[in-house]
């Protein structure tokens, strides 16, 4: 049975997601403060998190920094929930590695379908791999490390899944939009320009090795010599 953290301070909605959650066969646990959340995580670590980005002792955004930021947490899946509605929020939480991400107000059916989605995801098969090298560039899963020619290659979090995702599928051309879907767990307008920087990057990042990533117009992305 999968565990789930909600981390919300409305009560109300709190009770309402981890009633929703618990009636479709999860274990969940509700914590109204980002501090009471930290101290069950030092017991029990959740196989996937809900996040409020608005409480009342530490803002959101922070909390997901600190839990990207720790070698034990950075891999749980994470989706952010807020009632703001920007572009800019939404991009500024998913680029600090928040997986999915829901605006207030929202329905317990889209709930249950993002957090089974999600779920999947982080599940996948390409995960029984520890190790992966193609040309120069090795990364290493149990490690979330990146190295070309030998010297680690210092990258952010969502630069680093982009690069799995692409050598996990490598030769294979993987679509903008699965991409966007595997990496960010969204499609909202304007997450395309924010993908397009994030291969930028890579590829210079990465040095020479960075020509193995290909573009392939219109379509996609895919990695290869």
């Amino acid at each position: 049975m999968a565990v789930i953290y909600v981390v919300e301070d409305d009560r109300n909605i709190q009770e309402i997601e981890t009633f929703t959650l618990r009636n479709v066969g999860y274990g969940v646990e509700g914590f109204d403060l980002a501090s009471s959340f930290f101290e069950a995580l030092q017991k029990e670590q959740p196989d996937l998190i809900i996040l409020d980005i608005m409480l009342p002792d530490e803002d959101g955004l922070t909390v997901l920094k600190r839990l990207r930021s720790r070698r034990e947490t950075q891999k749980i899946p994470v989706i952010m929930v807020t009632a703001k509605t920007t572009e800019i929020d939404k991009v500024k939480g998913l680029d600090m590695g928040a997986d999915d991400y829901m605006t207030k107000p929202f329905g317990v059916m889209e709930l249950i379908s993002r957090v089974k989605a999600l779920l999947r995801r982080s599940a996948g098969p390409e995960e029984k791999e520890k190790h992966m090298k193609m040309g120069n560039i090795l990364l290493d899963r149990e490690k979330r490390a990146v190295y070309v020619n030998g010297e680690p290659v210092e990258l952010t979090y969502k630069e680093y899944e982009l690069l799995k995702l692409l050598m996990v599928n490598a030769g294979i051309v993987t679509t903008r939009d699965v991409i966007l879907d595997r990496v960010w767990g969204t499609d909202f307008a304007g997450e395309s320009r924010t993908l397009d920087m994030h291969i930028k990057t890579l590829r210079q990042k990465l040095q020479e090795e960075g020509s193995m990533i290909k573009t392939v117009r219109n379509v996609g992305y895919y990695f290869g010599s």
